[in-house]
């Protein structure tokens, strides 16, 4: 004997949102991942990690980057790590709280970073040119959904 199983509700994963706004992200990701991983061999959590260091011009706390760029504390210190040894970033005791981890970008990183941010601007440009006027809607709507709801 079989235990009926109940019935499933109508559910058109191709019109869930959550779904299509995380395919999305993925493959716009792995499209700009490709260029920098190809020449320059950088991951995409190396990827985040170095450009929010750039963004941010200073040393940043560990725990700052996770909050920011949505990895798990192993996955910056894993990454952090392999930046290290390719001689992009530095981490030293943040000054104040020696219980955190900064890091900062090496001249190195910084020079890696100048060539890349031009691309990641180009990649931005065509991302614009592709969405033409639904752009603007789609900038509000994600504003809309990253802004902090506490």
């Amino acid at each position: 004997m079989t235990d009926a199983k109940p019935p499933l509700p109508d559910f058109d994963l191709n019109a869930f949102t959550p779904y299509r706004l995380a395919v999305a992200a993925k493959r716009t990701s792995e499209e700009l991942s490709r260029q920098y991983r190809d020449q320059f061999g950088i991951s995409i959590p190396e990827w985040r990690v170095l450009v929010h260091l750039a963004h941010e011009g200073d040393a940043t706390s560990v725990k700052d980057i996770e909050t920011r760029v949505q990895l798990e504390k192993y996955e910056v210190s894993r990454t952090a790590k392999r930046l290290v040894e390719k001689g992009l970033i530095v981490k030293a005791a943040h000054p104040s709280d020696r219980r955190l981890v900064e890091l900062a970008l090496t001249d190195k990183g910084q020079a890696l970073m100048a060539e890349l941010l031009p691309r990641a601007k180009a990649y931005q440009a065509e991302i614009e040119r592709r969405l033409g006027t639904a752009f603007e809607s789609l900038e509000s709507g994600l504003s809309e959904l990253l802004r902090k709801t506490d």
